[in-house]
């Protein structure tokens, strides 16, 4: 990725949350994508075709492509609050569960497509909707994305009658 974004990104090194989004390209049907992944609620965003320009800069191409999924699922702009163009930092992986996720999920995105014929026939609004309803392991328990996110929300708004 960092070779993509050009020699001139520096590596920051922030503490590891439960709000960092991961980012992983892809190389699918000699393809450039993109796999984002939420790491507290594994609410991921497929995009396939991308290219460098796409990507530059950086921070606006992925609040776009989050903003334009939560507009898709029907929930809030500010689902992750901290969502800011002008403040994404590239750093090393912090969370080795939440990139074995991104492994999984870029596996299962590869046999979906190929089964659906391609990146020419595969519906991306699908395929995404289905990525976020896909049974995961999160922790000790087992949730589906989207569910992870609902209870996300719930914790953000606080307990009930407060």
């Amino acid at each position: 990725m960092l070779d993509l974004l050009g020699r001139s990104v520096t590596l920051t090194e922030p503490p590891p949350s439960k709000d960092d989004w991961y980012l992983n390209l892809l190389w699918i049907e000699r393809k450039k994508c993109l796999l984002l992944t939420h790491s507290g609620t594994l609410f991921s965003v497929f995009r396939a075709g991308i290219r460098v320009v796409d990507l530059r800069p950086l921070g606006a191409y992925i609040v776009e492509s989050i903003e334009t999924e939560l507009r898709g699922e029907q929930l809030p702009a500010d689902t992750f609050a901290q969502l800011d163009p002008t403040d994404v930092r590239i750093a090393k992986t912090a969370s080795r569960s939440t990139l074995g996720y991104m492994k999984e999920m870029a596996f299962e995105l590869e046999w979906i497509i190929a089964s659906d014929g391609g990146l020419g026939r595969v519906d991306i609004d699908e395929l995404n909707h289905a990525l976020r309803r896909q049974l995961r392991s999160h922790g000790r328990d087992y949730a589906r994305p989207i569910e992870l996110i609902d209870q996300h929300l719930a914790n953000r708004r606080g307990p009930a009658g407060a």
